[in-house]
Order: C-alpha cells, then sequence, then structure tokens
C-alpha cells in the first residue's frame, strides 16, 4: 500500500533545511546545549529512579481497579497481553460483584530487582522482578513499556517463575542490559518466530521445546481433555506477534536470551447428542456471549517468557494465561 507523503520539496530547498539543521545543532553544541534524539541514540530505556516510580503506580492503579473491579482505573497502566487478560478478570468480576472485590487483597511487591536494556529506538521497555504476596513463592516478572517520552511507562507482561530459574544477564560496566533484536539470529529461535513456533508445538509436538510443565505436560492434560467420552473438545491456537504483542528478549549473560512473548488459544467444547456442556463458572459465564446450547468456544490470551539458548530446545519459564471472552451455541 503506497502511502500519501505530501508534495514533495524542492531539492534546493531540501539542501537549505539540512544546512540550517546543521548550523542550529553546532550553535546548541557551542552554547553547551545538546538535544538528544532518543530514537536514534543508545540509551538506557528508564533511569532506575524512572523504573522503581513505574512500577509503584502500576502498583497502585492495579490495586484500585482490583478493589473496585473497575478496568479503567489501571488502563493507563497496562497494556498487550496484561491488559487483555486483566481487563476481562476485571470485567467479569464487576458483572459478578458490582459493588466491588468481596476478596480484595492489595498486592505488595518487595525484594525487586530493575533489569534496564541500552538500546535505540521505540519502544522503551524494562523488567521488574519481584518477590509478590500472592502467587505462593515465584518471582512476578512484569515488562514495562512505552512508545513516547510523553506516554506513560505500562505493564506489558505479567509472568511468574520459580525461585532461582531467572537468568544472569548481561550487562555493561555501568549495570546496564542489552535488548536482543526480534530477527536475532544468535538464538535457538529468533525471538519474533517463538509465538509462531509454540502454537505449531501445541498443535504438533516437535523438539523446538524442552520438556515442561508448559510445553510437554500442556500438551498431554489437553490431550487427555480431549478424550473425555460425550465431550468434544478442539483446540486452537494463534500466536500474536504485532504492536502492543511484539516479543521483548534480554541478552542473557551465557548468551543465550530471556523472550516474552503472547500467544492466543481457543478451546471449544461439543456436547454429543443428548448430553450437555458442562456449566462453565460465573466467570465464565459473565464473559460469554450467546446461549450455551451444544458448545462453548473460550478464547484465552497467554503471555509467555522462555528461555531462549544459544543452541539446544527452548524452556518455558513460565506463563499466564486469562480467559477474555466466550461464545455459546
Amino acid at each position: 500500500m503506497s502511502q500519501d507523503r505530501g508534495p514533495r520539496r524542492p531539492r534546493r530547498l531540501e539542501k537549505c533545511a539540512l544546512i540550517s539543521a546543521s548550523a542550529t545543532a553546532l550553535s546548541l553544541a557551542a552554547s553547551g546545549c545538546v538535544v538528544v534524539h532518543g530514537e536514534r541514540e543508545v540509551l538506557p530505556s528508564a533511569t532506575r529512579a524512572e523504573a522503581a516510580k513505574a512500577l509503584e503506580q502500576f502498583t497502585a492503579a492495579y490495586n484500585k481497579a482490583d478493589k473496585a473491579y473497575d478496568a479503567s482505573l489501571d488502563a493507563d497502566r497496562t497494556t498487550g497481553a496484561l491488559a487483555a487478560i486483566d481487563s476481562a478478570r476485571l470485567k467479569a468480576g464487576a458483572a459478578n460483584h458490582p459493588d466491588g472485590n468481596p476478596a480484595h487483597t492489595p498486592l505488595e511487591l518487595t525484594d525487586t530487582r530493575f533489569t534496564v536494556p541500552k538500546k535505540a529506538g521505540w519502544p522503551r521497555w524494562f523488567v521488574a522482578d519481584a518477590k509478590a504476596n500472592k502467587g505462593g513463592n515465584a518471582r512476578w516478572l512484569l515488562v514495562f513499556t512505552r512508545n513516547a517520552m510523553k506516554e506513560p511507562w505500562e505493564a506489558a507482561y505479567l509472568t511468574l517463575v520459580a525461585p532461582g530459574k531467572v537468568p544472569e544477564f548481561k550487562t555493561d560496566r555501568d549495570g546496564w542490559a542489552q535488548a536482543v533484536p526480534a530477527n536475532s539470529a544468535d538464538v535457538s529461535v529468533p525471538p519474533a518466530s517463538l509465538s509462531k513456533d509454540y502454537t505449531a508445538y501445541l498443535q504438533d509436538g516437535g523438539k523446538v521445546f524442552a520438556d515442561g510443565t508448559h510445553t510437554s505436560a500442556w500438551r498431554a492434560a489437553r490431550a487427555q481433555r480431549s478424550a473425555r467420552p460425550g465431550l468434544a473438545t478442539q483446540y486452537i491456537d494463534e500466536p500474536l506477534t504485532n504492536g502492543d504483542y511484539a516479543p521483548l528478549a534480554l541478552r542473557t549473560k551465557d548468551g543465550g536470551a530471556l523472550v516474552f512473548f503472547t500467544t492466543r488459544h481457543f478451546e471449544k467444547q461439543t456436547a454429543a447428542r443428548g448430553a450437555s456442556v458442562p456449566t462453565p463458572n460465573k466467570d465464565v459465564l459473565a464473559l460469554t456471549e450467546g446461549e450455551i446450547k451444544q458448545s462453548l468456544t473460550m478464547e484465552f490470551v497467554s503471555n509467555e517468557v522462555a528461555l531462549d539458548p544459544a543452541d539446544g530446545p527452548v524452556s518455558v519459564l513460565g506463563r499466564v494465561q486469562g480467559l477474555t471472552s466466550a461464545k455459546g451455541e
């Protein structure tokens, strides 16, 4: 598709504009005032103070939204996979508890470690690794992103990883991490391909991913559910890779990458003639359109974090999945 860029300026005017811009830059440099272009300069994505403030603002907004079951209260602090999962959870909660969350417990994050990559261009992003008062003893990994200086930091990914499983990251002498390009070929699977390869694995298996809870065990559990008599269960898995769902990766100390990526999953349950689909819980019903007669199709968004080595199978370390919609037929 072509894009109308408007009338072109004459070459002589373009040359004059370049000379004028150069003169301005020299003048600013001479006066000790230098303009840094974030889209071109390799800079830390955030200061550590900015990262801490972003986490504090997210936690405050998340707690307000969870207490009131009101997705508008943290809508400007979440994006991507986390926004899709969280907003659906809050929508279901509001439908079942119009007066707010009766089981609300404020989220508390402690022992936080920030990993901030030094990079050029947008989005800028960083990872917060914290201990929480929810989710057992797992570490909470939150990825914050923004696409412009004037935008707020938003949490795009939330995954839970077992203690001791978060890898060491490669950093420079000042402690800044290194972002891995989406098309990087020096890891087993380019980060841009992980979502597609993961959904293909869930359908057909293979050797790209190491055995584990979120790979071989999940495939086995789905196969077992599919074999239930009187109820046919079908699965469709789709990659999500664009915009706020784009993968983000950090270089690990051993030369691999820790990659955050997103997938979408559909589960359709169809009852045999004379039977019925098991009655779903209240939260599923709150997100269901149509009447459940013979079948129920549920849509989930899942965000994963994987260790993508320089060589060998990819290990999926954590996965958080949430129902985003459902349809009865």
